[in-house]
């Protein structure tokens, strides 16, 4: 199989599109809640996979201000704290889980999957990959796959100005080189800096 390139940074507008097409689809809150905490917390497949319900959200059916994500849920086995203080993740996440309180009633479980599957079980991080690729591919977003959210992620806070030490460990990177690379990659980035220079 030949090596996929980097997954495309989508615009702003394939960015929104993409979060309309996922609202509309079978699982609608399940997936709006899937490509917002992809893209607003820049999370991997295998983490979002990884993650229960406990990890957002306590027994009072209150949203977390943070989540720790422990090292065998991560790439590369560090553990980092991600922070679910953005309103857009956060409003997604308590749509998503009351629709699932209100089906499941009293078997809804605090420590069962966040994201469940169709089969109502945990994904894997391949079929993670391959639910984030589909919504991708049905907005539209050529190149567009599972690391598109985070990459937009790294790219966004970057283009904000936010240094790359704090950017570094929101990624959970463990090397500011390799944060870096989200903002040598972003040629929108790179047009606007040269545009700049008088």
């Amino acid at each position: 199989m030949a090596k996929l390139g980097k997954a495309r940074v989508p615009t702003d507008q394939e960015r929104k599109r993409l979060a309309t097409i996922a609202r509309a689809t079978q699982h609608g809150r399940r997936n709006q809640a899937l490509v917002a905490s992809s893209y607003r917390l820049g999370l991997r497949a295998k983490e979002l996979a990884a993650m229960c319900v406990r990890s957002v959200m306590d027994e009072t059916g209150r949203i977390h201000d943070h989540c720790e994500l422990t090292a065998e849920m991560t790439k590369g086995s560090k553990p980092r704290t991600v922070y679910l203080t953005n309103p857009a993740v956060r409003a997604a996440l308590l749509e998503y889980l009351k629709e699932r309180r209100e089906e499941q009633g009293i078997l809804f479980n605090l420590d069962a999957p966040l994201f469940l599957s169709q089969k109502g079980g945990a994904f894997s991080p391949n079929t993670m990959q391959q639910l984030l690729h589909r919504l991708h591919e049905r907005a539209g977003i050529v190149g567009g796959r599972s690391h598109s959210g985070r990459r937009w992620f790294a790219t966004e806070l970057i283009s904000k100005g936010v240094d790359l030490k704090a950017v570094s460990v929101l990624m959970g990177h463990s090397s500011i080189s390799m944060t870096a690379q989200y903002a040598e990659d972003n040629p929108q980035r790179l047009a606007r800096i040269a545009a700049e220079l008088v």
